[in-house]
């Protein structure tokens, strides 16, 4: 299975695709609307403008994450052709990507994490690009810029505003230019959203205040079933060998590569402290966790040298996550 998926062919994209319709079948027959989240009590802006769009229309929440979906597993597969630091031409992101999205079946629904995520990947996009760019780089102040967007629908966004200051410190010299426009950047959204707040005569305190409880509020928790343990156990530990094979093999690769792939740790560790410190993030940063951690499983399944190690360990994952889909539905 594994051989199949690791392919480029336009065989692969219709595997996808079938695999897309198998894990989100479900969702589509059985649409729900979202749950009683902090950011969906407390809207912020750009989300609030969907709901408002959307309504009650549980099916069209779904397309509206499905169709963010099909996006971001295009920029997935876009990121490394770009950048290659993977050194493999393969659509396996896209896959691992697909599959984390079925991990928790109630977050198929109309969510703003996924635009978030959007966001997010496009500001790493912007990053990578400032590599060997005489003068100063203004790709700091796009993806600075990308991600206040992006946290206008899921505000804790905000908080990979370090991303862009550790991508200064990774790719540049330091520059206080660089570090200033970045820091421009991430507050110009809010700037202007102000200033549409005073315009419209709408109250600046109440967006205060629901950014306030978007960042720190309580969260619904979440129960977690026996199997989406069993599976998260497994693609844990997955990602954890994948980090460590990565490891040992990083100062043998380019240095664009070396600098890519340790943005990306950097932007898996975030999720990861503000899932465990903050209470307004639940299991919807899975989203955003995901995207370093196709990276790292991809690295992994392309280049182990046993052959049948890394098919065992893809099939077992594609089969839990059928059957976590299939338990869900029936």
């Amino acid at each position: 299975m594994l051989r199949f998926f690791k392919g480029t062919g336009p065989g692969v994209i219709i595997l996808i695709i079938l695999l897309m319709g198998l894990l989100w079948i479900g969702a589509f027959l059985n649409p729900q609307m979202p749950g009683p989240d902090v950011y969906e009590m407390n809207p912020m802006p750009l989300y609030r403008l969907v709901q408002l769009l959307i309504g009650n229309h549980s099916l069209a929440g779904v397309i509206f994450s499905f169709l963010i979906l099909s996006v971001m597993l295009f920029l997935l597969v876009n990121f490394n052709t770009i950048v290659f630091f993977i050194n493999e031409r393969t659509y396996l992101p896209a896959v691992m990507y697909l599959l984390f999205s079925a991990l928790f079946p109630e977050l198929q629904v109309m969510s703003p994490v996924l635009p978030a995520a959007f966001f997010l990947l496009l500001s790493f996009i912007r990053i990578m690009d400032a590599y060997r760019k005489p003068g100063i780089a203004y790709n700091f102040f796009d993806a600075a810029l990308l991600i206040s967007v992006g946290s206008l629908f899921y505000a804790d966004l905000i908080w990979f505003g370090i991303l862009v200051l550790i991508g200064i410190a990774l790719l540049r010299t330091g520059n206080i230019k660089e570090i200033a426009i970045s820091l421009t950047g991430l507050a110009l959204p809010y700037i202007i959203t102000f200033g549409l707040y005073y315009v419209l005569g709408k109250d600046i305190g109440t967006f205060l205040e629901d950014f306030r409880y978007n960042l720190f509020g309580d969260s619904a928790g979440h129960t977690f079933t026996r199997v989406s343990v069993i599976i998260l156990i497994y693609l844990g530990l997955m990602i954890l060998i994948s980090i460590g094979d990565l490891m040992i093999k990083l100062n043998s690769k380019k240095i664009k590569s070396r600098k890519t792939f340790s943005l990306l740790l950097w932007s898996f560790i975030i999720p990861l402290v503000l899932y465990v410190v903050l209470p307004s993030v639940s299991v919807e940063m899975i989203w955003i966790g995901a995207i370093p951690a196709v990276y790292f499983l991809t690295h992994y399944l392309v280049f182990i040298k046993r052959r049948l190690v890394p098919e065992i360990l893809f099939t077992g994952v594609v089969i839990l996550v059928l059957l976590l889909q299939g338990i869900y539905i029936f």
